[in-house]
């Protein structure tokens, strides 16, 4: 099982400011480190985490989001993984996720490209096979699938007579 810390969506003000500090926070926990946090959001005495992590060097980090300037951004810096919706302009986001990166020093490929699919009461097994290959050829390794309200079994039915089959050989 992989235990990690998955932090979605802020609407406030100050939010991808908040979130990274959250971040800083954490990875100063993470290393063993009880040092003060002193920052604009929040301020720490002492960043104590005990018991560590299981996880090494830290639990994974997944951002999910697609805002260029900031989510983005701290995708490049402090992620092992993110979620991306897909759609017309993943591709610009995969690339404004690539700047930064270059930005940052750090490598493109590390970071695990994810999605997600939410399936609704006309989608099809040809839609649904179209949609992951096309993200599966832009690197994404997983994708999220839920379906509407009162399209699960459905969705189940779809997912597992004929699209899983379909992408167990990729």
């Amino acid at each position: 099982m992989e235990l990690g810390l998955h932090i979605q969506h802020f609407t406030w003000p100050g939010g991808a400011e908040r979130l990274e500090e959250t971040l800083q926070i954490c990875r100063q926990m993470w290393s063993g480190g009880q040092e003060p946090y002193e920052g604009r959001h929040y301020r720490l005495e002492r960043t104590l985490n005990s018991p560590q992590s299981v996880s090494r060097p830290h639990p994974k980090i997944m951002i999910g989001g697609s805002g260029e300037q900031k989510t983005l951004r701290l995708v490049a810096k402090y992620a092992d993984a993110c979620n991306i919706f897909g759609g017309p302009d993943v591709t610009r986001k995969l690339d404004v996720l690539r700047g930064h990166c270059e930005r940052e020093g750090r490598d493109y490929d590390e970071i695990e490209k994810t999605s997600v699919l939410v399936l609704g009461p006309d989608d099809d097994a040809g839609r649904v096979l179209d949609q992951l290959r096309s993200l599966h050829e832009l690197g994404f390794t997983a994708v999220y699938v839920t379906a509407r309200a009162g399209d699960q079994l459905k969705a189940i039915e779809l997912l597992g007579g004929e699209v899983i089959p379909q992408i167990s050989t990729w």
